[in-house]
């Protein structure tokens, strides 16, 4: 596993574990960025285990569909956007707490499938 690969698995297990910590206090705007975080580094990972470098959300995004094909599994897009409304909920604070609750797990879903992917 590479240097890249290794760290952005643990930028992902922190922001898991920080978003499981701020949504236990009911901070769901910061909960929100913590589980859009740990999608986000999961695909770097995924991305950096094949040399890939990723430097932009379309850059994320376009790797996501790639591996939708590749994995051909439509969870993997789907799960990744539920994090995408995540992200965005951070600036815009309009999901309720059950709704971030519910993308959170989701978040964790996508990890996991990712994780159990290669």
């Amino acid at each position: 596993m590479s240097d890249k690969t290794e760290y952005y698995l643990s930028l992902m297990q922190i922001y898991l574990d920080e978003g499981e910590r701020v949504l236990a206090q009911k901070d769901y705007l910061q909960a929100s960025e913590k589980f859009w975080g740990a999608a986000a580094e999961m695909v770097k990972a995924v991305a950096a285990s094949r040399d890939v470098e990723l430097k932009t959300h379309g850059d994320l995004w376009k790797f996501v569909s790639k591996l939708r094909v590749e994995l051909d599994d439509p969870e993997i897009s789907r799960l990744f956007t539920l994090a995408g409304m995540l992200h965005q909920n951070f600036y815009e604070g309009h999901l309720t707490p059950e709704i971030v609750e519910d993308l959170a797990n989701g978040v964790k879903q996508f990890v996991e499938k990712l994780r159990n992917s290669g």
